[in-house]
């Protein structure tokens, strides 16, 4: 409890040691203060020197290189291929400079704050001791929300997909809508939207980078010349690769791998091309539409005619010779079920007879 002075001397004496105490003072203040001051003004000019240099940078990356035109089919699949595609480059470069950015101004700014607090005469181990034992409790109960973040920064570091992209993550696959440190927000076929934690994901089939492919299988009767189908079949892709949209969706030339199965009545041979990613569902089915046309204009059979007819004519024939299943014969030819009527010597014919009368005495 401060106790007031009651007297002119008392008060005259406290005055005197209260100048004494900011005569010796003041000097400490003055320094700690500039000290604090100085910390402030080293850590702002430094924080905006680091987020300038990540900045040019960032511009850096996502600044094309000389001569990167993307002509034409090229230019598609080496955009796809993540060698120019400015757009995705710009989204990994945004995203990677903006994690930078914050890391480097909590490093900046927490230890500027520590060393304010130290030349306020703050001791800082007990402040450190409870900030690992936070640290540690933080880390046990969040590391779930650690390992998406983690994940989240290197999948965008290695530009493992980006927004568009066609992806299988495992769990669910659809279309890109945003790519965050923390989750991953993709669009269903059967437009649903899924939400993905990064730190999930064990594998990604990324179906829009680099090429996809085409594949149709193609059948034929067992005994059709495999030579002048495989021609016609080259002919039918090829006029197709010249048309517009394919010519830019084809890349390279249409390749009939040969036999996939046999059967007793027709093949299979496999047709493959490679196209631009996202684009093989279409181009197989425009390729399927074109080959049955020119196969049905050729006269080339899915498969060998079953001699159905002729057996059923041969089956009665047999039949007739026997002499006891000449109905049946004649049924079965027809298409019909035989009667258990047509032998008059089976139980059923003998069974629908008329019982004889018997006459009088």
């Amino acid at each position: 409890m401060v106790r007031l002075p009651t007297s002119p001397t008392e008060a005259a004496e406290a005055t005197k040691q209260a100048t004494e105490w900011v005569g010796r003072s003041w000097q400490g203040w003055l320094e700690n203060g500039l000290r604090i001051v100085l910390i402030v003004l080293l850590a702002l000019v430094l924080r905006a020197v680091l987020q300038k240099i990540i900045t040019k940078f960032i511009a850096r990356m996502v600044r094309p290189a000389e001569g990167e035109a993307e002509p034409g089919r090229i230019g598609g699949l080496l955009a796809n291929s993540g060698v120019v595609n400015p757009e995705r480059r710009q989204q990994r470069s945004e995203a990677i400079g903006s994690v930078l950015r914050s890391v480097t101004s909590f490093v900046v700014l927490g230890t500027a704050a520590l060393m304010v607090l130290s030349a306020l005469g703050v001791n800082l181990a007990p402040l450190l001791a409870s900030a690992g034992v936070a640290g540690v409790a933080i880390g046990f109960g969040a590391r779930n929300l650690v390992t998406d973040f983690l994940s989240g920064v290197f999948m965008i570091m290695e530009d493992q997909y980006g927004v568009g992209d066609e992806i299988d993550t495992g769990v669910a696959t659809g279309t890109v809508l945003e790519v965050g440190l923390r989750v991953t927000k993709l669009r269903g076929a059967g437009g649903e939207i899924w939400y993905i934690r990064n730190g999930e994901v064990k594998r990604i089939a990324n179906m829009s980078q680099g090429w996809a492919t085409a594949s149709v299988d193609v059948q034929v009767g067992y005994k059709e010349d495999l030579a002048k189908v495989e021609e016609l079949i080259k002919e039918t892709a090829e006029r197709l690769s010249k048309e517009s949209p394919f010519d830019e969706l084809i890349w390279g030339q249409v390749k009939v791998l040969g036999l996939e199965s046999v059967a007793f009545d027709s093949v299979v041979l496999r047709v493959e091309a490679r196209t631009a990613p996202g684009d093989a569902l279409l181009v197989s089915r425009t390729l399927r539409h074109r080959l049955k046309a020119a196969l049905d204009g050729a006269g080339v059979k899915v498969k060998e005619e079953t001699p159905t007819a002729a057996a059923a004519a041969a089956a009665a024939a047999r039949s007739a010779e026997a002499g006891t299943a000449t109905a049946a014969g004649a049924a079965a030819a027809a298409g019909t079920a035989p009667s258990a009527l047509a032998d008059p010597t089976s139980p059923a014919s003998l069974a629908t007879k008329p019982i004889p009368s018997q006459g009088t005495d």
